[in-house]
């Protein structure tokens, strides 16, 4: 065991006790605290969207056909204010996402179906998350994203610009941010800086550091996302690489007491449960540990 300090002008300046992997050492598929997880993705989306297609029913009927156990719909989540309704379902549509994942789970009870939303963490639609979605209408879980990041008083597309050293570190804030409010289940792909930044850097580091001490003293965990495994390859020197999830975060997580959950971020039923092995085998290669039921706040649903 060693200590590792982060930067000292924000919330997570502890020197927090970090513990080295046992990379290489696992089983060439599965990380080290479950020989074989059960098939499971928290994940996915609907038409709603708008940039997806089917709805629960079909990703519960290919997940099922595929051999999970435990699925999760989670479609990005309406704002109150109609804000970016071009890309997540409007509020008119929210009683029909819910129906429709109540009717899934009706249609294949052989499966246990969840109810889900990935929400954006702004900060006004907090009481409308605890008090709406999973208060009156006792949605499973939520999935905490920064597809958008608070920066120079905008917010901004955290796919674009992260070469930037001040909004990389408007983003890592506003990711411990989201762990702290307690809300969300998981994170979903912090590493989607990967999507604009070519080559490793120190402002890469500091801004993963600083996100993993959060998750570490929150206990929330990161989600290594497969779907960034069907997105285009970055080019760099050495060579392509996924956008994301990014190796080199996830070697950085391995010196951290964190959780991660692998999921497929399905946009299409044919994706169900794509690329969840390779997603698996880069937390068994960081010798990450997966999230149990209780880390994501499911104590009755066993999912490893």
């Amino acid at each position: 065991m060693f200590e590792q300090s982060t930067r000292t002008d924000n919330g997570y300046q502890l020197v927090i006790p970090v513990v080295h992997s046992a990379r290489h050492t696992t089983h060439p598929h599965y990380p080290v605290n479950h020989p074989r997880p059960t098939l499971t993705n928290l994940h996915s989306h609907t038409y709603r969207c708008k940039h997806a297609s089917g709805d629960a029913v079909d990703y519960v009927r290919a997940a099922h056909a595929g051999g999970a156990a435990v699925y999760g719909i989670s479609d990005h989540a309406p704002m109150p204010d109609g804000r970016h309704s071009d890309v997540r379902m409007d509020m008119d549509e929210l009683d029909g996402y819910e129906q429709a994942v109540r009717d899934a789970q009706t249609a294949f009870p052989e499966i246990t179906v969840l109810l889900a939303l990935e929400c954006e963490d702004f900060p006004e639609n907090r009481a409308f998350y605890r008090e709406e979605i999973l208060g009156r209408r006792e949605f499973d879980y939520l999935v905490g994203a920064a597809h958008y990041t608070p920066f120079e008083g905008a917010w901004h597309n955290s796919y674009i610009g992260m070469n930037n050293g001040r909004f990389l570190r408007a983003y890592s804030d506003h990711l411990c941010a989201m762990m702290e409010t307690g809300l969300y289940a998981f994170i979903a792909h912090p590493d989607i800086f990967g999507c604009s930044v070519t080559q490793w850097n120190q402002n890469l580091t500091e801004c993963s550091r600083d996100i993993l001490a959060a998750a570490a003293m929150t206990g929330v965990p990161l989600e290594i996302n497969a779907g960034g495994f069907r997105k285009s390859q970055r080019q760099t020197a050495q060579g392509s690489r996924p956008q994301y999830p990014w190796s080199a975060f996830w070697e950085l997580a391995s010196d951290y007491r964190v959780t991660v959950v692998c999921n497929s971020d399905a946009h299409h039923p044919d994706d169900a449960l794509a690329n969840l092995d390779q997603a698996y085998d880069l937390a068994a290669f960081h010798g990450l540990t997966l999230a149990e039921a209780g880390d994501l706040g499911l104590d009755s649903i066993m999912l490893v």
